[in-house]
C-alpha cells in the first residue's frame, strides 16, 4: 500500500461513498448519484465538481470487490512503476477527455433527435475511465514477448462493445485506452549521464 498510495487512497473513497450509498434510501441514493454524475446537465451546473466528483462513486455497490481487484491488477502495477504524479496524470486525463468526448457525443446526439432528452440527466460516474487508461499505459511495462498479446487482448476488450453496444460509455472506454497509450513517452527512462573530461566514471 505505501509504494502505491494513490491507487488506496481512491479505493478507500469509493469504499466509503459505496457505503453511503449501500446505506441510503432509495430517494438519497437517487439525488446522491445524480448530483455526483458527469452528465450534460450537471457539467453545464457545474463543470469541475461533475468531471472530478463522478470518479469516485460506483452505481452499485455489490461490484466494489471487483473493482478492488482490478485497482491491483492495474492501477497499483502503474503508480510503482510511474510514481504518483505520473500515475495521476494519466488516469485525470482520461477521465476528464473521455467523459467530456462521450458526453459530446450525447449531445450531438440529442441535438439530432437521435436520443431523447432525457440522455442529458442519466448517471454517469465510476472509476472506469481511468482504469481503461492505465491498462493501456502498462503494455509498456511488460516484457516484449508477452506486450503485443496483452495490447490485441486490451484493445479487443473494448472495442467490440463500441462496436456492437456503441453507448456512449464505450467510446469513453475506447478514448481512455488510446489515451493511456499516448501516454508512451513519460514511460521512458533518461539515460544517467556522468560528468564529461577525462577521468570520468
Amino acid at each position: 500500500m505505501r509504494s502505491a498510495p494513490g491507487t488506496h487512497v481512491w479505493l478507500a473513497i469509493i469504499t466509503i461513498t459505496s457505503l453511503v450509498i449501500a446505506l441510503s434510501s432509495e430517494g438519497l441514493e437517487h439525488y446522491l448519484l445524480h448530483r455526483s454524475s458527469s452528465n450534460l446537465y450537471e457539467l453545464a451546473r457545474h463543470p469541475m465538481r461533475a468531471l472530478l466528483g463522478s470518479a469516485f462513486w460506483i452505481e452499485d455497490p455489490a461490484s466494489l470487490p471487483f473493482y478492488a481487484v482490478l485497482f491491483e491488477l492495474f492501477h497499483a502495477p502503474v503508480e510503482r512503476w510511474l510514481g504518483t504524479v505520473k500515475w495521476l496524470a494519466v488516469v485525470t486525463t482520461a477521465h476528464v477527455a473521455a467523459t467530456l468526448i462521450s458526453q459530446n457525443v450525447v449531445l450531438a446526439a440529442i441535438q439530432d433527435h437521435d436520443v431523447p432528452r432525457s440522455m442529458a440527466h442519466v448517471v454517469d460516474i465510476g472509476v472506469s475511465y481511468g482504469l481503461a487508461a492505465s491498462v493501456g499505459i502498462l503494455t509498456y511495462r511488460l516484457p516484449r514477448p508477452w506486450r503485443w498479446p496483452y495490447l490485441v487482448g486490451a484493445i479487443a476488450f473494448f472495442a467490440v462493445p463500441m462496436l456492437t453496444d456503441r453507448t456512449y460509455t464505450d467510446l469513453g472506454h475506447g478514448v481512455s485506452l488510446l489515451i493511456g497509450l499516448a501516454f508512451w513517452p513519460i514511460t521512458r527512462r533518461k539515460p544517467l549521464v556522468g560528468p564529461a573530461g577525462p577521468g570520468a566514471h
